[in-house]
């Protein structure tokens, strides 16, 4: 029936990082997201479970989330990681003793039990496997688990349809074989769209050619429905930052907006589905309301003077015992964060946030909130979100607005109307500048000159050596992961993102060499086949660019 609901859609992603670094870039990334955003988000849902109430949420895993996730080197080093927190918060207790710092004693005692009980939940109730605990979630129906692109390409900017199927596929695919259903709902990496056109490569030569929207592949391949930022549904004509720096980007952005006009209804609001032309595949639009409130540190909650400060942490254990302050604190200014301060400002924010959704909705009869989220921001980035995530779900049980899954809410409301989506995404500026400028250029020519080289074995799959097959594949999904163009951009993680992606092209190309040559390999190349294997092992099976799967 149709009716009011909230659906926060939760979007988890880490690139892959097994064997490839740890500390300050690498594994710590995936262990930290586990250990202060997966679990605590398995504790909080499982709580409402064991009080009669499903949390209704809609979580995205990627596919190279999934595969790290499930494999057992995350296991052994995830048990080693918590193990080396709660040591380092001893220490800390220990050093606080000696100093007289009663206080930070006190806090490093708090992280020692964190850590400790962390530890019990990893291995009681998720069992060691923590997507495993995410399934057993969405089969008791308190949960939506939604799937992506295999590597987290940003689809958007790939120069072949093929490449964009192969992507979708590979994520179809791998979702089956761990959650044991189809999926229905799809992530856009970066929230990036783009519809039919006769595109052009914004670097390098070659001629316009006809592409399918991103729309009509998803379509084609099964799925039910997926979202976009809600500037595109607007259809504002956000240009970006890098435009008038960036030649080959303008250009793209121009043959865009020429092949799809804006919709022109700039009242036409996100709180009910549309269905994407031509396609007429549903989507939902991001609420940006909603979404300020949480994603920003500068006017939502997550800046809370008495919330945990991110950015301020003791070495050598990484540990952090500051609370916000204020926005404007200096961080040597930050006072000691106060863990029994907390709850009541959660509960304070949680009534706020479901005021201001009644309020949003009052006015229709019918409508839907989507809220969309980077998963990691609840714990990671701010440490109280999972526990207000608990309080705002139990207070929507007895207001007009209840929680909804996207696929519910799509179930109860189907689209009333088509809309042309113009191109676009979520990063700033709305458009591709965070992952295609001067600086990450290079990134993409090897992405297309590896793409070109796919194609051109795609007639000969079947007399090709398999197991070089499956490596250059993977290989290839690692080069196009959307990560290693935005940290090179943000600046964040530059030097590993280029190095990365340089490593990913150049063992593509010396596969594609192999394959090519179609000899038996030399023992010196079988030892480096099998270190390839070894480093970059995502993907049991892959699915090739004509469907079949090895």
């Amino acid at each position: 029936m149709p009716g009011k609901y909230f659906s926060l859609v939760l979007h988890s992603h880490i690139p892959y990082v097994l064997d490839h670094g740890s500390w300050p870039h690498g594994m710590d990334w995936l262990y930290e997201a586990a250990a202060e955003t997966y679990l605590p988000l398995l504790d909080v849902f499982e709580r409402l479970a064991a009080e009669g109430i499903s949390a209704r949420t809609s979580v995205s895993f990627t596919p190279v989330l999934m595969e790290q996730l499930k494999d057992p080197v995350f296991a052994g080093g995830f048990d080693a990681y918590l193990r080396m927190k709660e040591d380092a918060a001893a220490d800390d207790r220990a050093h606080f003793e000696r100093a007289g710092e009663s206080g930070l004693r006190d806090l490093a005692a708090f992280w020692e039990g964190w850590y400790r009980e962390l530890r019990a939940s990893f291995h009681g109730r998720a069992g060691g496997d923590i997507l495993g605990a995410f399934r057993s979630l969405q089969d008791r129906g308190h949960i939506e688990v939604l799937t992506s692109a295999a590597t987290h390409a940003y689809l958007a900017l790939l120069s072949r349809d093929e490449t964009v199927r192969q992507q979708v596929r590979q994520g179809l695919h791998t979702y089956k074989r761990y959650f044991g259903r189809e999926a229905l709902g799809f992530w856009l990496p970066e929230c990036a769209y783009r519809p039919g056109y006769a595109w052009k490569s914004p670097v390098g030569d070659g001629d316009a050619h006809p592409r399918l929207g991103l729309d009509e592949i998803l379509g084609q391949e099964g799925l039910r429905y997926f979202f976009v930022d809600a500037h595109l549904l607007r259809g504002g004509e956000t240009e970006g930052v890098y435009l008038d720096r960036f030649p080959g980007l303008r250009l793209l952005w121009e043959k865009a907006r020429e092949a799809v006009r804006p919709a022109e209804a700039p009242s036409r609001d996100p709180y009910s589905p549309y269905a994407a032309l031509p396609s007429g595949l549903p989507f939902f639009a991001r609420d940006d309301v909603s979404g300020a409130q949480v994603w920003s540190r500068d006017t939502g909650y997550p800046g809370d003077g008495d919330y945990l400060e991110f950015h301020k942490k003791r070495f050598p254990g990484g540990m952090r015992y500051w609370r916000v302050t204020s926005g404007e604190a200096d961080l040597g200014l930050k006072e000691p964060y106060e863990p029994d301060r907390t709850a009541a400002r959660a509960e304070e924010h949680a009534a706020h946030f479901v005021s201001a959704l009644e309020a949003t909705l009052a006015a229709r009869e019918a409508g839907t909130v989507a809220a969309l989220y980077d998963t990691e921001l609840f714990g990671h980035w701010w440490f109280e979100g999972p526990e207000w995530l608990y309080r705002v779900v139990k207070k929507l049980q007895a207001g007009p607005v209840r929680p909804a899954t996207a696929g519910a809410a799509l179930e109860a409301m189907p689209p009333a109307a088509s809309v042309a989506l113009p191109e676009g995404s979520w990063g700033q500026g709305g458009f591709h500048g965070n992952w295609l400028n001067r600086d990450t250029a290079w990134i993409w020519e090897k992405i297309y000159r590896v793409e070109a080289a796919a194609a051109a074995l795609t007639p000969r799959l079947a007399g090709l050596d398999r197991r070089l097959l499956r490596q250059f594949f993977r290989e290839k999904y690692l080069l196009e992961s959307s990560d290693w163009p935005f940290l090179v951009s943000t600046r964040s993680a530059r030097d590993y993102a280029e190095s990365r992606a340089a490593e990913h092209f150049d063992r593509a190309l010396t596969l594609l060499g192999w394959l090519e040559a179609g000899r038996a390999l030399g023992p010196a190349e079988v030892s480096l086949l099998e270190a390839f294997e070894s480093d970059d092992r995502i993907f049991k099976e892959i699915v090739m660019p004509d469907g079949t799967v090895i």
